[in-house]
């Protein structure tokens, strides 16, 4: 079983969250937009599938820990986002059901130089975002949750970096 590249430190809870408008509206993209959690689950699995085909079995089990460990981000906003007040649909803005989601923002590149610098494009993209949402955040719970997952963020963002520059060199 593959662990999730994460920081060994504990995910916030959602027990004392609330509905709060304001905060749904700023989270919200995050859980399933272009450049949300679902976009880097789907991304992670599916370039680890070339790397583990061309022989680079490490880095293909190290895109998947990085996917588990954004699969509990996309759980724990999914939470979140019901706490908050909304059903958690894969959409842009929850609970307007538009926007929907879509793969074609997944990176089908197939080279794999490409694959690890799309993916460090969406690791820098998700910590601006993370960034810019707690500038904007005022319930303090959220924040937390939100200042959480934006750790393992950098983890995974030192991480690709280190696997790019073996790869480069």
């Amino acid at each position: 079983m593959i662990e999730p590249l994460t920081l060994p430190q504990p995910f916030p809870t959602v027990d004392d969250v609330s509905d709060d408008a304001y905060s749904l509206r700023v989270i919200s993209p995050a859980y399933a937009s272009s450049t949300g959690e679902l976009n880097a689950v789907l991304q992670y699995i599916y370039h680890s599938f070339f790397f583990g085909s061309y022989g680079y079995k490490d880095v293909a089990e190290k895109l998947v820990s990085i996917a588990v460990a954004e699969m509990l981000h996309l759980n724990l906003l999914g939470k979140t986002i019901l706490a908050l007040g909304a059903a958690p649909v894969y959409c842009r803005c929850p609970p307007a059901c538009f926007d929907f989601y879509s793969a074609k923002y997944v990176s089908y590149s197939r080279s794999l130089q490409f694959m690890l610098e799309d993916d460090i494009i969406g690791e820098k993209q998700a910590i601006c975002q993370y960034d810019k949402m707690l500038k904007r955040l005022k319930n303090t719970q959220v924040k937390e949750i939100i200042a959480r997952i934006r750790t393992d963020e950098i983890l995974h963002l030192e991480t690709l970096d280190s696997i790019l520059s073996k790869f480069k060199g």
